[in-house]
């Protein structure tokens, strides 16, 4: 995989061209900048950004007053790469709080290795329905600790607006909620979306995140995706890069909350 070429093709197919990423969210282009706004709970922030040093900091100023004045929190998701080079420092100085550093991986379905299969005991369940989707919602919150309100609203919205877009699993220990992730498809461009692997506490280090990794990929795969791409934390990237992702960039998300 030709790493500078991937990584320009995602800028341009993900971020640069970037389509609505739920049911009534809107993308809007505005000089350098592309944001979206989502509807709800949706997720709304910078996608894409192409700034000098001299308009770096007016532009800045103006998603903040934008986000401001529609009353809404906002992510400005910032990569290694992007320009200017101090792009961070100014985010930080314009009032947005940056989060965990991840690293952007990506692979080719054709050199992955899908042959990982889920441990004995675990079965892996396709989410179709509101009760799937709290299942995923709960390993969320014990996984991250964080709340999954959120993440229950939107993966309800896509899966009734247009499930093809999206799909999510659970696996489960005799009945019970012991992982779960989920996957983002855009139709037109050759990258699919790996988000939200977690396992709870007592049921990592035995290869179930390692197993839906490769069953979303197989997915990927079979409908003609070139493509993977994560955010990978520093514990998921080994286990990525022993199936065959690469890291190509970091990303950043510098996030800004109205008062």
């Amino acid at each position: 995989m030709d790493h500078v070429a991937v990584l320009a093709l995602f800028d341009r197919e993900m971020r640069e061209c970037a389509r609505p990423d739920g049911p009534g969210a809107v993308v809007e282009r505005m000089g350098g900048v592309v944001r979206q706004v989502g509807a709800g709970q949706g997720w709304s922030g910078v996608l894409w950004s192409d700034l000098a040093e001299t308009d770096a900091d007016a532009m800045i100023a103006e998603q903040v007053r934008y986000f401001a004045e529609l009353g809404r929190e906002f992510e400005w998701k910032l990569y290694g790469h992007d320009l200017p080079v101090d792009l961070g420092r100014r985010l930080r100085a314009a009032g947005l709080t940056p989060e965990p550093e991840e690293t952007l991986m990506i692979a080719d379905c054709g050199e992955l290795r899908l042959d990982a299969q889920p441990p004995e005991g675990i079965e892996l369940r396709t989410v179709t329905d509101s009760a799937g989707v709290d299942l995923v919602a709960d390993v969320h919150e014990q996984a991250f600790g964080t709340d999954s309100s959120r993440l229950r609203h939107q993966l309800l919205a896509q899966l009734d607006a247009d499930p093809d877009t999206v799909v999510a699993v659970v696996a489960l220990a005799g009945g019970v909620p012991v992982s779960s992730a989920r996957m983002e498809f855009t139709p037109g461009t050759r990258f699919a979306g790996l988000w939200g692997g977690g396992t709870v506490p007592d049921w990592r280090g035995r290869g179930i995140y390692r197993a839906l990794v490769a069953h979303r990929a197989r997915i990927a795969a079979d409908r003609g995706y070139r493509y993977i791409q994560v955010d990978a934390s520093d514990q998921s990237r080994p286990i990525l890069q022993r199936l065959g992702f690469a890291p190509l960039t970091t990303t950043t998300p510098y996030v800004y909350a109205p008062r």
